[in-house]
C-alpha cells in the first residue's frame, strides 16, 4: 500500500492495525494536509452487509463535530475494500503517555483534564445516539496542545442500528469492557461510562482495575471482583475522587453515572477543589496494616460517637438557616456558541422562580452574570454577592430533549448539599423548572407559605418552537443595545405568533419597547402605546405575573405619566414577587420622581441587595442621593460604580 494513491490519499506509511483494520497515513493532495486512512479488515471486505454496515455506522460517526473527537472527513471504497479517512493527529496515545510519565506520574490536575475532555467527547457522541463501544487507553490520543481526541469509532454503534457483528457477539477490548458487554448484552452509554472508569483508574495508578492471567479470570473479575481502592497504589487520593471512580465501575447499571455529564460535574467540582485548595495531593497518607487499621477505625468510631452525643448534648436545637442563594449562570455543555441563549434562560427562568419565595433572598440575573466563564472560589463568589448558598448546573439541549444538572453547594465550606440530574422533552421545560426550584427548597429548608407552593407546582406544557424562540428573544433584549432590542422584537414577535396564549412573551415584547423609548432608540408616541398594549396582553392572559405589572408600571411612569396607575402596577409587582429586583429598583426610581426620597432609597436598597452588582442600580442610588440633596453620600455612591467599572456610562 506504501506510495499508492487512492482517491486523492498518498498513502505514506503504515500507523497500526487493530481488529477492526489497518491505519495508514496519507498526504490529502487535494487540500494539502496529513490524513489518516483506515481500511475494513480482509475478512470483512468479501461481505457485502458489513461492509454496508460499516460505511452507514461510519457516517453517523462523521457527524460528530467536537474538539475531542477525531474528525471524519470521508467514507469511501477501493477495490471493494471499504475505507474511512480522518483528522490526522501529531502526538500520542494516552497508553504511550501514560506509559512515559511512569518515572514522574501525571499531576492530579492532568488526570482530572483528560478525564474530562474525554468526558466531553463522549457526550457529543451520547448525545447523537452514538455509543463508542471501545475507548481504552489506545484509542484516546492527546496532540501536543494537550488536547485529548477520542478515535476509532468502529466499533460505534448508532441508535436503532444493526449491530457491526452478530448479535450476541461480544464487542471491545476485554479489559476495559463492561459487565453486560462481557454477558453479550445489549449496551448503551452508560457502558462506555464503565470504560472511562477504566481509564481514569488507570491514569491515577498505572494500573487496569481487573487483571488476570488469562481472559477467562478477567472475565470474572469485571464480573464478580472489586478493584483495589486508589490508595493502594498513589497517596493523597481524595475521597471524592475515589468515588467517581467506583460510581464509574460500579458493575450495576442503575448505580453506575446514567449519563457521562453527570461524571463530568463530578470531575469539575474536582478541579475547583484543586484550584481553592480543597483538595490537595499528597494529602492523605498511604493505608495502614489491615491490624492498625481496624484499630484505628475503632478508635475513631468511639470519639466519634462521643463527638455525637457531646454535640446533641450541648447543642441540640441549634440549626444553621439558609436564607439567601446565588444561581450562577448554567454552562452550556453543547460546546456550540448558538446554544448560548438556552443556558442562560434557564439561569433565568430558574431564578425567576425562586424569587417567588418571599423568605428566600434570590441574586438577580444581572449579577450573577458577571461570573459566566469565570474562574473563581465560590467561597469568594458568595462573599460578593452576600448569599448562603450557590446553585451551580450544566445544561444540554439536542433536539427536544434537555438534560439539566445541578449542584447546591455551601458557600461558607464550599461542601456540596446536593445534586441531580433531569432530563425532559422540551415541552415540559416549565415542569422541569419548577421541579428543580420545589428541591431547591425543599433541601434548604425555607419557609413556604401555600400560596407560595402552588405558584411553584404549577406549570404548562409549553410549545417547544415558541419557547426556544421568546429565549432568544431575552437573550438580545439583555444585550441592552440598539440591535439587540430590534433581534429581540422580531423573536418575541414570533413567539406570540407561534403560541399568542403565553404571557411572558407579551411581556418581553412590553419591555422591548419600553427601554426603546427610556433610551430614546425610538419616539415615545411611537415605543409606549406597543409597549402599553403588549402588557396589558400579558396581565389579560394571566393577571398574575409580576413581571407585566412591573412593565405596565414602568410604561404609566415614564411614557403616560399617569403617577396614580404606575404606583398600583409597581405595588402589585412587589406583592407578586417581592424578590423580583427590577420592580424595586423602577419603583425606587418613581418615588424619587415624586419626591419622596427616602421611600426611593429603601426600596433602591433592596433591588441593591437582590442585585448586588448591577451597576445601572448603583449609579441610580446615586441619582436618588443627588436629588434627595444629599451630594457627600451621591459622590461617594458614584466613586463607588466607578471602582466597579470606570467605562460604565448610564444610559
Amino acid at each position: 500500500m506504501i506510495g499508492k494513491t487512492i482517491s486523492h490519499y498518498k498513502i505514506l506509511k503504515k500507523l497500526g492495525a487493530g481488529g477492526m483494520g489497518e491505519v495508514y497515513l496519507a498526504e490529502d493532495t487535494e487540500l494539502d494536509r496529513k490524513v489518516a486512512l483506515k481500511f475494513l479488515p480482509l475478512q470483512h471486505t468479501e461481505d457485502p452487509e458489513i461492509n454496508a454496515r460499516f460505511k452507514r455506522e461510519a457516517k453517523a460517526a462523521a457527524a460528530l463535530n467536537h474538539p475531542n473527537i477525531i474528525t471524519i472527513y470521508e467514507v469511501g471504497e477501493h477495490q471493494g475494500k471499504a475505507f474511512i479517512v480522518m483528522e490526522y493527529v501529531e502526538g500520542q496515545s494516552l497508553r504511550n503517555f501514560v506509559g512515559a510519565h511512569c518515572s514522574v506520574p501525571l499531576r492530579m490536575n492532568e488526570i482530572i483534564d483528560y478525564a474530562s475532555q474525554i468526558c466531553e467527547g463522549l457526550n457529543e457522541a451520547h448525545q447523537a445516539g452514538i455509543v463508542h463501544r471501545d475507548i481504552k487507553a489506545d484509542n484516546i490520543l492527546i496532540d501536543a496542545n494537550g488536547r485529548v481526541k477520542i478515535a476509532d469509532f468502529g466499533l460505534a454503534k448508532a441508535q436503532g442500528r444493526t449491530k457491526l457483528t452478530e448479535e450476541g457477539s461480544t464487542m471491545g477490548t476485554l479489559s476495559y469492557m463492561s459487565p453486560e458487554q462481557i454477558q453479550s448484552a445489549n449496551v448503551d452509554q452508560r457502558s462506555d461510562i464503565f470504560s472511562v472508569g477504566v481509564v481514569l483508574y488507570e491514569m491515577i495508578t498505572g494500573q487496569l482495575p481487573f487483571k488476570g492471567d488469562y481472559e477467562a479470570a478477567v472475565s470474572y473479575a469485571i464480573l464478580h471482583e472489586e478493584p483495589e481502592p486508589l490508595e493502594r497504589y498513589k497517596a493523597g487520593i481524595s475521597d471524592e475522587l475515589q468515588r467517581i471512580v467506583d460510581k464509574g465501575l460500579a458493575k450495576s447499571l442503575n448505580e453506575r453515572y446514567q449519563h457521562v455529564d453527570e461524571m463530568l460535574v463530578d470531575l469539575r467540582a474536582i478541579t475547583k477543589g484543586l484550584e481553592t485548595g480543597h483538595v490537595k495531593a499528597g494529602a492523605i497518607k498511604a493505608r495502614l496494616p489491615k491490624r492498625k487499621r481496624r484499630f484505628l477505625y475503632v478508635s475513631m468510631a468511639t470519639l466519634l460517637i462521643f463527638f455525637i452525643l457531646g454535640s446533641f448534648y450541648f447543642f441540640v436545637g441549634r440549626t444553621e438557616t439558609i436564607e439567601s442563594i446565588a444561581v450562577l449562570p448554567f454552562e452550556n455543555l453543547s460546546g456550540a456558541p448558538e446554544q448560548e441563549y438556552f443556558a442562560d434562560g434557564m439561569t433565568e427562568a430558574l431564578i425567576a422562580n425562586l424569587t417567588q419565595i418571599r423568605a428566600l433572598k434570590v441574586i438577580s440575573r444581572t449579577s450573577v452574570m458577571q461570573y459566566k466563564d469565570l474562574r473563581k472560589p465560590l467561597p469568594e463568589i458568595a462573599r460578593e454577592l452576600n448569599v448562603d448558598v450557590i446553585l451551580e448546573g450544566t445544561v444540554l439541549h439536542v433536539g427536544n430533549q434537555v438534560r439539566v444538572t445541578a449542584q447546591l453547594i455551601e458557600a461558607s465550606t464550599d461542601q456540596h448539599l446536593w445534586a441531580k440530574s433531569y432530563q425532559r422533552d422540551l415541552q415540559d421545560i416549565l415542569v422541569l423548572q419548577s421541579e428543580l426550584a420545589q428541591a431547591i427548597v425543599e433541601e434548604i429548608e425555607i419557609a413556604v407559605t401555600p400560596q407560595e407552593e402552588a405558584r411553584l407546582a404549577r406549570s404548562k406544557v409549553v410549545n417547544t418552537q415558541a419557547y426556544k424562540t421568546y429565549l432568544k428573544g431575552r437573550y438580545f433584549w439583555n444585550k441592552r443595545t440598539y440591535e439587540g432590542f430590534e433581534k429581540a422584537i422580531k423573536y418575541f414577535e414570533k413567539a406570540i405568533e407561534i403560541d399568542p396564549t403565553h404571557p411572558l412573551y407579551f411581556v418581553g415584547l412590553a419591555d422591548t419597547y419600553s427601554l426603546l423609548g427610556d433610551y430614546a432608540y425610538l419616539s415615545p408616541k411611537d415605543a409606549f402605546p406597543n409597549a402599553r398594549a403588549a402588557a396589558m396582553k400579558a396581565l389579560e392572559i394571566e393577571e398574575t405575573v409580576a413581571e407585566a405589572h412591573a412593565s405596565l408600571g414602568q410604561i404609566r411612569s415614564t411614557g403616560d405619566w399617569d403617577w396614580p396607575g404606575a404606583e398600583q402596577s409597581f405595588e402589585r409587582a412587589i406583592e407578586l414577587n417581592p424578590g423580583y429586583a427590577t420592580a424595586h429598583h423602577w419603583y425606587a426610581l418613581f418615588l424619587t420622581t415624586m419626591g419622596r426620597h427616602e421611600e426611593a432609597l429603601t426600596e433602591i436598597r433592596k433591588a441593591q441587595e437582590l442585585d448586588p452588582l448591577s451597576l445601572v442600580i448603583n449609579t441610580n442610588i446615586g441619582w436618588i442621593y443627588y436629588f434627595a440633596r444629599r451630594y457627600d453620600e451621591a459622590i461617594d455612591q458614584y466613586r463607588e460604580v466607578v471602582e466597579l467599572d470606570p467605562n460604565f456610562v448610564n444610559v
